[in-house]
């Protein structure tokens, strides 16, 4: 009943900021304008409305995501990056602007595929085995052997503006953004947060116990595969909409789990509604800060999960101390 609670809170919460979404920016839009007679009508619908929908979108599945993560390799520290399928989504809509594919759907395509890719690289290294340690490993590997081909395809660039586009990019922002963009990314998270949801009770299985779990009739097969798959699509989805835009994955779970409990499945839900908080408010403090550009989101995340994590590793040395 309290998880219930504060999940409508949170949700009252999302909606709430949704709204200041649609009103902040370096022009405020007043409620007064919201007619469509009024020319600022357009401003509202076709530029802050999908821009606001798609920072909720991209939120939940980060959110989601890094919940998921947590509770499969039960540990607090671990984030969707860790898989290396958002490094490989990267390196595609990297190549995409290398090559010149620019046009409205090439770039969410070869993110798409990098991140696909990625989750193909991922099964094949992990196997039939199963293993946490394999699994993780598999992972920083291909996080590692992506990252290095981006920075290369950075520095071998065709041009300076191609240079500029990819490193622009990767900053990760929701910046003119349409609804052609939550078109594409709202199904594929959609379906991976529904594989992800599948998980909850295995999840909570997990924490008795890898042969605990086996013994209560989990697969450990099946299960990696649905994380595999469901984090995939929520993380190559919003790789493909925004860029890399980081730490939200792990941060969220930590904000919702001393409201909800610390049952892996209890905290899914809050966190897929709190991620979507979380960057709802974020992008409507970057649109609306008083600079002279508009700072990239995932700069702004990075600069507020970093002192984040500093803090969670702070806490947990001291625990084991």
């Amino acid at each position: 009943m309290r998880a219930a609670r504060f999940n409508l809170l949170l949700l009252l919460g999302l909606v709430a900021a949704m709204l200041l979404s649609l009103i902040a920016g370096k022009v405020w839009v007043p409620l007064s304008a919201w007619n469509q007679g009024d020319p600022r009508w357009l401003i509202i619908m076709e530029l802050r409305a999908p821009r606001t929908v798609l920072a909720a979108v991209v939120g939940a599945g980060l959110g989601l995501s890094g919940a998921a993560m947590q509770g499969y390799l039960r540990n607090p520290l671990a984030d969707p990056g860790l898989f290396g399928v958002s490094a490989g989504a990267a390196l595609g809509a990297v190549v995409s602007l290398f090559f010149g594919y620019t046009a409205s759907w090439f770039l969410p395509a070869f993110a798409l595929t990098g991140a696909a890719a990625s989750m193909a690289l991922l099964a094949l290294l992990v196997g039939r085995s199963g293993s946490l340690i394999v699994f993780t490993l598999a992972g920083v590997i291909l996080s590692s052997v992506a990252g290095s081909m981006t920075a290369l395809a950075i520095s071998l660039a065709p041009t300076p503006f191609a240079t500029s586009q990819i490193v622009t990019w990767l900053m990760g922002a929701l910046t003119d953004r349409s609804w052609d963009d939550v078109a594409i990314a709202l199904p594929i998270i959609g379906v991976g947060a529904l594989l992800l949801a599948m998980t909850a009770r295995a999840l909570d299985t997990l924490t008795l116990g890898t042969s605990a779990a086996r013994s209560m009739g989990v697969d450990p097969l099946r299960l990696q595969l649905l994380i595999v798959i469901g984090v995939g699509l929520c993380v190559g989805a919003s790789v493909a909409a925004a860029g890399i835009i980081g730490f939200v994955g792990l941060m969220v779970p930590h904000l919702v789990r001393p409201f909800v409990g610390h049952r892996p499945s209890a905290v899914l839900v809050p966190s897929a509604i709190g991620g979507g908080l979380l960057l709802v408010l974020a992008d409507s403090l970057v649109r609306a800060a008083p600079t002279v550009s508009e700072l990239r989101l995932g700069i702004a995340m990075s600069m507020l999960g970093g002192p984040f994590f500093l803090v969670l590793l702070l806490r947990m040395r001291r625990g084991l101390a």
